[in-house]
């Protein structure tokens, strides 16, 4: 795996003050999913988050849909008015690859964070019964699952094939790293959640994605600057050889012009300050692991110009309200009566 880096590992400056660390080593992964086999796509994220940590990490950051795999180029055989029995089948297949949370692979992914002492953020396909949701995970360094972030809107055709996450999975958590929370690609250019992650305090800002295209650096640099934070982009690098070969799964429009070679998705994988200078990245040309070293000062220094929730916000002309209770399909509502003992 490239190992790109900005500097060497940071020295911890604990401070006469403060237990948290003044210097965090951070990592993105770029690396893709093995498709259809969940376990094994297991064992290479622990091969990854062991070379990571082995290089210095504290933070590791995988991208969207790691885990389950992003179904790029797939339809799943719908067209307005019918599917497909292959379709269906794909589906069925897409379903198997998923994971529960909580769950054993939930579990496996916190002892591994546990084990290499790194906090760890990482993109999943989550199965709730038989709806599926891109879900970002997250564990801290002694192997806690802290919780996760459902994407709330899924972007074109994955409406087909995932859920709506609700307000209750937008959270940031207080880590001793620092405050860290996570928005999935598209979501990224959705104002009001972004305004609802900088009121939630975030200082490193996930955004596992599958965008490959250029344009979004400007949304990552944009995000920075905006938000005054650490912003860590994650994704995929893959070829068309980490899929099944065809005809068990086909790149709709695409597939005759594809050797196994093809480069599907490129990477961009990027690391950026909050004064919106990149630390590491972007990553155009393979699997890599991607590091920097973030100064958690910067994000005062970048505050001092521009507090987006803070002195630059003008609460008495905008604001935000944020439903962030969960919003469940069915309720179950019992009523027991206490029937009085009349022979008392």
């Amino acid at each position: 795996m490239a190992l790109v880096t900005t500097t060497p590992p940071p020295q911890m400056d604990m401070g006469s003050d403060s237990n948290a660390p003044t210097t965090v080593r951070a990592t993105v992964v770029q690396a893709s999913t093995i498709f259809y086999d969940t376990p094994a796509t297991l064992d290479k994220a622990e091969r990854l988050v062991a070379e990571a940590a082995g290089n210095g990490s504290q933070l590791v950051v995988f991208p969207e849909a790691f885990i389950g795999g992003y179904p790029r180029g797939s339809n799943f055989g719908v067209i307005i008015g019918s599917r497909t029995a292959k379709g269906r089948e794909d589906f069925r297949k897409y379903h198997s690859s998923a994971i529960d949370v909580p769950g054993p692979e939930v579990d496996k992914l916190a002892a591994m964070a546990g084990k290499y002492k790194v906090h760890l953020v990482i993109g999943v396909i989550e199965r709730d019964g038989y709806t599926l949701y891109c879900t970002a995970l997250f564990f801290d360094s002694q192997g806690h699952y802290l919780g996760k972030h459902r994407k709330i809107m899924p972007t074109a055709m994955e409406r087909v094939m995932w859920g709506f996450g609700d307000g209750s999975t937008i959270p940031v958590f207080d880590t001793p790293l620092g405050k860290i929370g996570a928005v999935i690609c598209w979501e990224n250019k959705m104002p009001l959640l972004r305004t609802a992650m900088y009121a939630k305090g975030v200082e490193i800002y996930c955004a596992p994605t599958a965008d490959d295209r250029k344009t979004w650096q400007a949304s990552m640099t944009h995000i920075a600057l905006e938000g005054g934070c650490f912003v860590l982009s994650a994704n995929q690098f893959i070829r068309r050889k980490d899929y099944p070969p065809p005809p068990e799964y086909v790149f709709s429009g695409t597939e005759e012009d594809l050797t196994p070679d093809s480069v599907v998705c490129v990477g961009g994988s990027v690391i950026i300050s909050p004064l919106g200078n990149v630390l590491a990245g972007p990553n155009y040309e393979g699997e890599a692991l991607i590091s920097a070293d973030l100064d958690l000062g910067e994000i005062a220094r970048a505050k001092l110009d521009f507090d987006v929730v803070g002195h630059y916000s003008r609460p008495e002309v905008l604001s935000l309200s944020v439903k962030d209770h969960p919003t469940n399909p069915v309720t179950f509502a019992s009523t027991s009566t206490k029937v009085e003992d009349k022979t008392k």
